[in-house]
């Protein structure tokens, strides 16, 4: 007995004893450096060294899920406004040949879209979770379409995405940027156009929107691999992009009773920027309909994502918002519902839709000088009213279910001819 814990004493020490040989070592191999490599060396050592236990001490970790099948792997993230970087995903998935795909998220807390794994802005600006999903990334995709120009690795090496480009492609992996709005949107040159643009009123909000997007601008117009905007209206700051539709379940959000039938109408607004939507010129028009008995009038804000079908199907009219000039995921997900949506496009946009998929966008125009106008030319004219939310419901089904945009996406993700440069 004497003689094994004599033998398990010898073991320990030799254990204990090997890290100070190794450390030994590493300070031997560091002094034959020269000073000032030897300096940044260290320094590094203790960076890492700090960010490693920092990040351990952040709980829960996100975690990443299993590589998807297929030999086209896609990611997608980090942005995932109103859910389109899973709904892309999913599209991708669904209707292209050999692809599986990944959509991630920046947990902000506020939303409640889904995807496949997230992280919180804290682990998202820490170097450790960083290294991490770049190791993830590089390992498992073939291609990342990274959104609104954000770092789809964090803010490892620009605030952009710019950083995350020539990583990525160093890696073999191949890029696309896709643009949401405000990103890319130029204000200047929205008020230039529009005569009801937000962008008029030149506050310190729309100064950083300005630069904001004339910075994010010049990397996706510099970008030489494939881009694509979210909206056709986004073609104009960046023209050499492809629209990539927005993508909604059409079965999620039918049901509803048919518009404009057995009561008075109820007009929906649900104003995800009311600043940016003309709230106030809606609030101003609808009440006083309202106060006439012609309509009753529902402004809500902040409504869950679970909750908007059975907000959507106790609704006959929908006004999106009066001074863009663009539709988009809500004024989709109010046709889908059969609903009749009013919102001022703007004849680009139209011209646009109609020449690229043969539509006409079945949206009811109006602006800040004509909405009164349109509701009122709704309310008695109710069967047409009927026929366009039908029409609405069909031209979702035909270009907003995915499958449009898993075409547009289909050259990018599965032709060998469409690799980097």
């Amino acid at each position: 007995m004497a003689g094994n814990r004599s033998g398990v004493a010898a073991n320990r020490t030799e254990r204990a004893d090997r890290p100070s040989r190794a450390t030994g070592l590493r300070t031997r191999l560091v002094g034959l450096l020269p000073d000032n490599v030897a300096q940044d060396l260290r320094a590094t050592r203790r960076a890492v060294g700090r960010s490693t236990a920092h990040a351990r001490r952040l709980r829960p970790e996100p975690s990443f899920p299993p590589g998807p099948a297929g030999g086209n792997r896609l990611l997608v993230g980090p942005a995932n406004f109103a859910g389109q970087g899973w709904a892309w995903a999913r599209a991708a998935e669904a209707h292209l040949p050999d692809v599986g795909a990944v959509a991630m998220a920046i947990d902000t807390g506020r939303f409640d879209f889904p995807a496949d794994y997230r992280v919180s802005p804290e682990h998202y600006r820490h170097p450790y979770w960083q290294l991490r999903q770049e190791r993830y990334v590089v390992g498992t995709f073939t291609a990342v379409l990274v959104e609104a120009l954000r770092p789809v690795l964090g803010p490892r090496y620009a605030d952009d995405c710019s950083g995350d480009i020539r990583a990525l492609r160093g890696a073999g992996v191949s890029v696309g940027l896709v643009a949401h709005g405000s990103d890319v949107r130029l204000p200047s040159r929205h008020a230039e156009r529009e005569p009801g643009s937000p962008f008029r009123r030149r506050d310190e909000l729309t100064l950083r929107l300005e630069r904001q997007a004339a910075r994010l601008g010049a990397v996706i117009n510099d970008f030489s691999g494939p881009t694509f905007v979210s909206t056709p209206d986004l073609l104009i700051d960046v023209p050499h992009a492809t629209w990539l539709p927005v993508v909604v379940d059409p079965d999620r959000w039918a049901g509803g009773q048919p518009a404009l039938t057995l009561r008075k109408p109820v007009v929906l607004h649900v104003p995800s920027n009311p600043w940016l939507k003309g709230s106030d010129v809606v609030n101003n028009v609808a009440s006083t309909l309202a106060a006439r008995d012609l309509i009753e009038y529902r402004q809500l804000e902040a409504i869950p994502s679970a909750d908007m079908p059975r907000v959507l199907a106790d609704a006959d009219i929908v006004i999106d918002q009066l001074r863009m000039g663009l539709y988009g995921v809500a004024a989709c997900e109010a046709m889908a519902a059969g609903r009749v949506v009013v919102s001022y496009v703007g004849e680009h946009v139209r011209a646009h839709v109609r020449s690229s998929t043969g539509f006409d966008l079945p949206v009811i125009e109006a602006d800040t000088t004509t909405l009164a106008e349109v509701l009122t030319s709704l309310v008695e004219d109710p069967e047409s009213a009927r026929e366009r939310a039908a029409r609405g419901v069909e031209f979702v089904r035909a270009m907003h279910d995915g499958r449009r945009s898993a075409e547009v996406l289909h050259p990018w993700l599965t032709d060998v001819s469409a690799t980097d440069p």
